[in-house]
Parts: C-alpha cells; sequence; structure tokens
C-alpha cells in the first residue's frame, strides 16, 4: 500500500472507529458486532504502528473512553457500575411498571418514584477515604474502569476533601462539558484544523483520557453527582439531598413522583426546556425510590430492574435504498443490509442500516430503490422504520433472500422462525469471522484479519486451535514479514495461551452466549470440565439464564466436532484458567422447586434468592430434591413431593428460611 493510499486509509478506519465508539459509548446500541469494531480497532492499530509519521495525540482512537486501556492503571470497582435498560415512550414506560409491580406483589403499593436529568457525558466514581478525595475512575466495562484520579482532580466541582465522611465513601456521577464550553473548543479546533468534537460527552471522555492533566484543566469540565453507592439505606431523592449538602453539583431538575402519570408529566416538562438547558442530556432517569424495593427487585443481566432510561423521541430523515446486501455471520446467519444515500440524522451521517432479517422486509413492504424514513431511535443506531410508497416511480425491485450463501454458494436454510442460516459448516466466511471473533475477545491483537487472512492462504492455520502451534521461523519466511515482526507476532500469542474461563467461553463463539453470559457460566461452575459435564437442568437453574441459552450451550458442548476443538486447543498449550469458586452460602448443595403463587414475592425473585445463597433451583421434583416451596393453588409438583417424601415449605416457612 503506498503513503497516499496508507493515508486514505487511516483517515477512514479514524472516522469509522470514532463512529462506532460514538454509538456504543453515547448511543448505547451499536451498529454493529464488538468483532467488527475490534477488527478496525486492531487494522488501525497495525498500520500506525508500521506508519508511525500518521500518529495523531488527537485523533478520535487516543480521546474516547471504552474498555480499560494499557496505557491507564486499570480499576475494579467495589460494586459494579451497572447500564440502565431504555423506553422509548409512554408504553415503554407502562410496560416497565407492569413488570416491577408483578415482581413486588402486595409491595407495589409502596411504589413512588424519582425522575432525573439523564446528561450527556461520561459515567466516573469518586472514591473518598477519611473524607480525602483518593481515586477517580471510568465506568470501562462495569467491573474494571481506568484510574483518571489526576485528571479528575483539574474539575474543579469535584471537592478533594469533605468532613464528616465514613471510613470508605464512594460516589457516582457524571463528568460532562456545557454546550458554551463545546462550541469555544470546536471554534478553536476548527481553527487550528482538528477534528471536532461530535458533542459534550465526546469533548468530555477526550478531556479525561489525556495523559497529561493540564490538558483536561483547559478543557473546564463539569461534574454532576446522581449517586452514593454505600448509602444503602436512603431513599434515591435523601441521596441527592445528602450530595447537594456535601457540596456537590446535583442535576437541579429532580423530582420525587407519586406515580407514572406524574413521572411522564416530568418528561413532557423538560422535553420543553431541554433545548436551552446549558448541558448535552438524552433523556430522564426514572428510579423506584425505595431501597428495599430496588433490592427485592434486583439486578437482571447489567441493569437493575428498578431504574430505566427514558429517552426522548429520535430524529428522523428520509433517504433512498439504493441496495440490499447479505452478511454471512460468524454463526452463518445471514443478515440482510440496506445500503442507501449517505444522510445526516442525529449529528452524523449514515448509509447503512441492519433490516435484521426477511421478515422485517416484509413487514415494512420495502423494495429496492424505495424511499424510506429512517431514524435513530433515542439516538441511537439508525433503524428504517417507514417506506414511503407515493415516493416510488415504478423502477422499484423486490427483495428475496438468496438461495445459496453469497460467501460460498451452499445451500441457505430457513431456522429458528426467521433466521436464514449457511448450511456449510466449513464457509469461509463463518470460519474467518469466527478467528477474527477468537483473537479479538483474547485480546491477540499482533493477529488483524490480514495476517490471519495470509495464514490460511498460506496453509500456516486452517482453524483457531492452530494459531497456537504457530513458530517464529513459520511466519518469518513469509513476504513482508521479518524477523522482529515474526517475534511479536508469538510473543502475543504465547501470552495469551493462558485464558480466564470466562474468557475462553466468550471467544466459543457459542450462539446467544456474550461476556456477561460467559461470566455466569463461569462463576457457577469453575471449571470447563464441569460445563462440559453439565446436563441442561444443570444449565437451566443458573440465575440470568433462560431456556434458549442453557439449550445453545448444551448442544455445543455434546458435539463431537466442538469437544474435539477443545482438545486440541488444549493439546497446543491452551491453558484454562478456574474462576473463583461461586460463594458457598445457607442452601450450598441444596435444591428447590417452587409450584404454586407466592405472595410476598415472584417465583423469579424467590429463585434469584436461592441461587444468591447457593441453591438450585430445578423445573421437576425427584428424589435428589431438598425442599418444594408451595404457594397458593400448587401444582404436580406437590403431589410429587407428597409420593417422594421430600419436604415441602409453606410460604411462611420458606421466608423464615431466608432470613
Amino acid at each position: 500500500m503506498d503513503m497516499v493510499k496508507t493515508e486514505k486509509r487511516i483517515k477512514k478506519l479514524r472516522d469509522e472507529v470514532a463512529r462506532l465508539r460514538y454509538e456504543y459509548h453515547v448511543e448505547n446500541v451499536p451498529s454493529v458486532t464488538d468483532e467488527v469494531y475490534n477488527s478496525l480497532t486492531r487494522e488501525l492499530r497495525a498500520l500506525l504502528k508500521e506508519y508511525p509519521e500518521f500518529e495523531d495525540p488527537n485523533a478520535p482512537e487516543n480521546r474516547v473512553a471504552g474498555k480499560a486501556l494499557d496505557k491507564f492503571v486499570k480499576v475494579k470497582h467495589a460494586v459494579r457500575m451497572l447500564s440502565l435498560n431504555d423506553a422509548f415512550n409512554e408504553k415503554d414506560l407502562s410496560d416497565w411498571e407492569k413488570r416491577i409491580k408483578k415482581l413486588l406483589g402486595s409491595r407495589a403499593s409502596k411504589l413512588s418514584y424519582f425522575c432525573e436529568i439523564k446528561f450527556d457525558g461520561l459515567a466516573v466514581s469518586l472514591t473518598y477515604e477519611k473524607g480525602k478525595f483518593t481515586k477517580g475512575a471510568t465506568r470501562g466495562d462495569g467491573e474494571v474502569g481506568e484510574d483518571i484520579t489526576q485528571n479528575l482532580k483539574t474539575i474543579k466541582s469535584i471537592p478533594l476533601y469533605l468532613s464528616g465522611l465514613p471510613e470508605y465513601f464512594e460516589v457516582r456521577g457524571e463528568a460532562l462539558l456545557s454546550k458554551k464550553i463545546l462550541a469555544e473548543l470546536n471554534k478553536k479546533n476548527a481553527k487550528e484544523g482538528k477534528p471536532l468534537f461530535a458533542n459534550t460527552r465526546n469533548a468530555a471522555a477526550g478531556s479525561l483520557r489525556q495523559l497529561d492533566p493540564r490538558l483536561a484543566a483547559g478543557r473546564k469540565l463539569d461534574f454532576f453527582a446522581y449517586d452514593i453507592v454505600s448509602a444503602s439505606s436512603q431513599t434515591h431523592s435523601e441521596k441527592h439531598a445528602h450530595l447537594r449538602k456535601l457540596g456537590f453539583n446535583v442535576g437541579e431538575n429532580d423530582a420525587v413522583c407519586g406515580d407514572l402519570a406524574e413521572v411522564e408529566n416530568f418528561i413532557r416538562k423538560f422535553e420543553k426546556a431541554r433545548a436551552n438547558y446549558p448541558y448535552g442530556t438524552d433523556g430522564v432517569v426514572v428510579s423506584v425510590d425505595n431501597p428495599s424495593l430496588q433490592n427485592t427487585l434486583g439486578v437482571v443481566g447489567k441493569a437493575p430492574r428498578g431504574m430505566i432510561a427514558y429517552k426522548y423521541p429520535a430524529e428522523r430523515a428520509t433517504t433512498t435504498v439504493r441496495d440490499i446486501i447479505v452478511n454471512v455471520g460468524r454463526t452463518g446467519v445471514l443478515t440482510p443490509i440496506a445500503v442507501f444515500e449517505p444522510t445526516l440524522v442525529a449529528g452524523s451521517t449514515v448509509s447503512k442500516a441492519t433490516l435484521h432479517n426477511a421478515d422485517q422486509i416484509e413487514r415494512l413492504g420495502l423494495k429496492i430503490g424505495d424511499t424510506v424514513v429512517i431514524e435513530k431511535a433515542g439516538d441511537v443506531i439508525p433503524a428504517v422504520v417507514e417506506v414511503l410508497p407515493r415516493m416510488r416511480t415504478g423502477k422499484e425491485k423486490n427483495f428475496k433472500m438468496p438461495e445459496k450463501c453469497p460467501v460460498c454458494a451452499s445451500p441457505v436454510r430457513k431456522k429458528e422462525l426467521v433466521a436464514h442460516y449457511c448450511t456449510n459448516p466449513k464457509c469461509p466466511a463463518k470460519n474467518e469471522r469466527y478467528l477474527e471473533h477468537f483473537v479479538s475477545v483474547l485480546e491477540i491483537y499482533e493477529l488483524g484479519p490480514k495476517n490471519l487472512r495470509r495464514f490460511k492462504d498460506e496453509g500456516l492455520i486452517s482453524d483457531a486451535a492452530d494459531i497456537f502451534t504457530l513458530k517464529k521461523e513459520d511466519i518469518a519466511m513469509l513476504e513482508r514479514f521479518g524477523e522482529k515482526s515474526a517475534e511479536n507476532i508469538i510473543a502475543e500469542i504465547d501470552a495469551k495461551k493462558k485464558v480466564p474461563l470466562s474468557r475462553f467461553l466468550w471467544a466459543l463463539g457459542i450462539l446467544h452466549v456474550g461476556e456477561e453470559t460467559a461470566r455466569d457460566l463461569a462463576r457457577e461452575f469453575g471449571t470447563l470440565e464441569k460445563i462440559v459435564k453439565a446436563d441442561l437442568e444443570d444449565l437451566d437453574s443458573i440465575e440470568n439464564i433462560g431456556h434458549a441459552v442453557s439449550a445453545s450451550v448444551y448442544e455445543f458442548f455434546i458435539d463431537k466436532n466442538n469437544l474435539n476443538f477443545l482438545k486440541k486447543l488444549e493439546k497446543n498449550g491452551v491453558e484454562i484458567e478456574k474462576e473463583g469458586k461461586k460463594r458457598k452460602g445457607k442452601f450450598s448443595g441444596q435444591t428447590f422447586v417452587l409450584t404454586g403463587t407466592l405472595e410476598a414475592m415472584s417465583r423469579e425473585i424467590a429463585k434469584e434468592r436461592i441461587l444468591a445463597l447457593g441453591g438450585k433451583v430445578a423445573s421437576s421434583v425427584s428424589s435428589q430434591t431438598s425442599y418444594v416451596v408451595a404457594g397458593s393453588d400448587p401444582g404436580s409438583k406437590f403431589t410429587t413431593a407428597k409420593k417422594l417424601g421430600v419436604k415441602i415449605l409453606s410460604e411462611e416457612e420458606f421466608l423464615k428460611l431466608l432470613a
């Protein structure tokens, strides 16, 4: 690649990486998979390593936050920083309320809500020890963030010392930039020919990701607090009052609401003032105010059930669909993609949108050549939401899913109701994307898509396990590779031979198993051997894992091809580290079966309580069952328990056992 083409490619990659990071970290709903994002990032890093003259400290890849980078010290959060589920209209809010009321049962009568502005900034955590501000960190992946203490100390609205605090005190909030300062920064950047910040959030994130605190100080950032981690007995509204009293900035637009009608009124009222508000905002956070009810509702996945983020209506635009192309993913699923005229919507130019599947195209009545309405629902990824048939010229064409894979020409079949799959297990698209996914999750950054493709073409590797058999001399002999380059690749591969169980499970690319589910599986079983031997009932009993996921995991580990692949990885030196054993509780070794209707809590909450105390919850009664918990109107499980002599607990007895 010549210098001109290289520079253009780097610029393209920078633009795309910045756009994808913006979607992921600001909108919270990425338009591409992690594999695609990581591939682009790896290619950009590889090019900059080869052509350091194009390095730019102010480039987007050096500004925007993401997972903890090596140049910052990583910080493990004492309490996980959670994400929020979104609501885009009043129906979504109503559905959310119905769900939590059902879970709370008779306690739902005590519900009240707290509304606060959702700032468009960077979530950070502040730690005070004996009243002194000692550590500040980004959210990162929720469990591990980055230490940005020195940069946060430059924010004047963050107190460096507070009197009257307990030994340990943790505050969470949003670091952000005012619209006025953003305008000044962009005006200065435009004059100097530097890239402009997309919004206040990106500007704040970029400021706090600078290694020199003086750069952060020059950005005049602000901080707004929204939570106290350790004050579990306080209502959310009391926490806000406490933070104000301590001297923190707290959003002035907040309110306790007695019911959902008051919540909706608060949302409409702020929507009118939002345009003139001095800071960027993208919605309203609605929380169950009572901490006891919040604890009862608990967390599912990465989001608390008792909180939701209402996002303001999307910005819409019209464009023309030029083509519908089909992508083949690493699991073999075929996804239709709309390619349209580049269009500015919600502050960014977009030219593609996923159409998900053939059924979605049919529902929309979409044809190639149609004029369509696209939107960023809640300022997130672009979606085609409507076709404008009156704009048709008669030249539009119907779209049909291909009968043969566009990559390997193997037959395509419909599976799982709406999805189309390539039937070839050795489809190059599957294999290539699987390789990219595998090395991406294991963070083998030296093996970018180009290197993987080259090694496959040269016959050095045929699957992911072969990566660990590569030798320096295999690579050094190839054109455009030298001794040093080969040495770096082998060193990184060797460094990643020891893999934590949760990361290894994620890397395997099991259908429905992402980072969070992999972590749940690892914590539950501790070793790969136990997961391989687990039956469907064992998998079904795990908290946060539904039947579709457990069935997918079970099917993966009974497949002989997959088991052979695991053996090959082990033979090639891959060592899977045991996960920390699940904490033992009072129910360790005991199996519960739930039947009938419980009054104090839903069966879902009861299941979570049992799991949290180390027990298991089974779907059927057997001689191995420890207890059957019987609510009102119990079913056949009650009768079976009597026949087998299994101990039956009333709800009252169960609650005493929990206590």
